[in-house]
């Protein structure tokens, strides 16, 4: 065809295909953060902040990479030589049939597997044999180690009463140790394909993830620890973050209550005056004024949501179920649990932004040049992944609280302890899988983490399993409801009568 044709359908791959990244942003990204902020070490305002500069940074910094996953090896190009054009549209019909259930799937709360979604390799050995074994691979595999990690977090910490504290202060610098390195090595394998970073030699690679467990580790007991410790049983709530490296030289940081004297009020005269002011300010203020604060209500509408304690009346019963620890040495794992979070959205930003820009990329390059590449890879503008940020931070702030409600809190008590051992065991499962060749899904991961951990609480209470059955079921309705929603668009499009 002529380049530059069909630009209909180019402008409705970019809307459509930020669609896409939307509802990435408001369902996977809770996979990441949920358990920050079911275990209330985070806000879901202070997770999404977080989260809007990894995703997008992540997205666009190491997002750039060839399309070859979702145009070489999923549809043969060579099919459509001859017709780029339809090409273009089965492009835009993936993206819509996928994003349609994902966001619908999002509504419902339930964490669905948006890779699957959009890319189906309909072969049975290499295709949707892979993936229906993943539905049940990676929750088991991730609920292992998540599991094995928090036991171990249980029985050598948590469970001594009287020391726990104090052995949560050892334990807590080998933790954050190998965070460090797993989380460098997640973002080599999974996070930074276009540097090629994945295939630095093991030899290479080694030493360097020693070295900085080493050094990571030796920071976080010289200086991570002490203030840990000065700040939660010390009481020293002048203590800020940035006084960790300075930690060992520096005194007592005490609040000086005697410093803060408060006057006397008047009541009655202070609220006339008040609502005076009140009635003031408003008569002054303009209408594009007025708007504009509608407008910011709005957009804050999104991350001002309950998440940690939504329908807590429904969940109390379960929740009492979980075993309660001392709450200081609880506090020790929050750091360690926003770290793997952090982590753990980047690498996510950098891997399933193209899921929404992989087809927009072809749909960009057929448009351009009018020919479909055989070989079924191409470069992806860098507009393009600052559009798949863009989209993936939008559904994140707009819409992610409703997965972030079913994955925090909603399946099993959340503490920080708890969190981070299902962050960490995602991290691990995925890193591990993707290397030994297994099947695996992060959304099954971390729900699979979180349903381990709440059963090492020993009792099946602990546990929704009814919300457990329904991401079961979401996952196994993924690849019919979005082929369906796809092909019939699709084929209703082709197959219509034309002028």
């Amino acid at each position: 065809m002529e380049p530059f044709s069909f630009l209909w359908i180019f402008v409705l791959g970019i809307v459509v295909a930020f669609a896409g990244g939307f509802s990435i942003g408001a369902n996977d990204v809770a996979n990441s953060f949920s358990t920050s902020v079911g275990s209330k070490s985070l806000t879901l305002k202070q997770a999404c902040t977080i989260a809007v500069f990894t995703e997008f940074g992540g997205a666009f910094l190491f997002g750039q990479r060839t399309t070859e996953t979702i145009r070489g090896k999923i549809i043969n190009v060579e099919l459509f030589t001859d017709r780029p054009d339809l090409l273009m549209l089965g492009m835009v019909c993936a993206l819509f049939g996928a994003a349609t259930w994902v966001i619908f799937a999002t509504s419902r709360g339930w964490p669905v597997s948006t890779t699957h979604s959009m890319a189906v390799d309909w072969s049975y050995d290499s295709g949707v044999a892979s993936i229906i074994t993943s539905w049940l691979i990676s929750p088991l595999i991730a609920s292992v180690v998540a599991s094995a990690i928090f036991l171990a977090t249980k029985y050598f910490v948590l469970m001594h009463q009287d020391t726990s504290f104090q052995r949560g202060l050892v334990a807590v610098p080998i933790y954050f140790g190998i965070t460090i390195a797993i989380n460098v090595l997640f973002l080599i394998t999974n996070g930074a394909n276009s540097l090629n970073l994945d295939k630095v030699p093991a030899v290479i690679i080694g030493p360097i993830v020693v070295g900085i467990t080493l050094v990571t580790s030796a920071f976080a007991y010289f200086f991570y620890a002490q203030w840990l410790r000065r700040k939660i049983l010390g009481k020293e709530s002048n203590l800020k973050w940035y006084h960790i490296f300075v930690i060992p030289f520096i005194g007592p940081r005490y609040e000086d209550s005697d410093s803060i004297e408060m006057g006397e009020r008047n009541p009655t005269k202070d609220t006339i005056d008040e609502n005076s002011l009140d009635s003031i300010q408003n008569e002054k203020k303009s209408f594009f004024k007025r708007f504009l604060s509608k407008f910011g209500d709005l957009l804050q509408r999104g991350v001002e949501q309950e998440v940690a304690d939504y329908k807590a009346h429904e969940t109390q019963e379960m929740h009492d179920n979980a075993v309660r620890f001392d709450k200081d040495t609880e506090k020790l794992y929050s750091f360690l649990q926003i770290i793997t979070g952090a982590f753990a959205s980047f690498a996510h930003g950098s891997n399933d932004v193209s899921n929404a820009i992989g087809p927009l990329a072809t749909i960009y390059l057929i448009y351009t040049t009018g020919e479909v590449d055989p070989s079924g890879v191409s470069p992806v503008p860098l507009w393009l992944m600052a559009l798949g940020g863009a989209a993936i931070d939008a559904g994140l702030l707009f819409y992610g609280y409703h997965v972030m409600r079913s994955l925090g809190n909603q399946i099993t008590y959340h503490s920080p302890s708890r969190g981070f051992s299902m962050e960490l065991g995602t991290s691990l499962t995925v890193l591990t899988a993707s290397k030994v060749g297994f099947p695996i899904s992060t959304t099954h991961c971390i729900t699979g983490a979180t349903a381990g951990v709440g059963l090492c609480n020993g009792k099946w209470k602990a546990l929704n399993w009814r919300l457990l059955a329904w991401c079961f079921f979401s996952w196994a309705l993924t690849l019919p409801a979005a082929a369906i929603v796809s092909g019939s668009l699709y084929a209703f499009a082709i197959h219509s009568p034309r002028i």
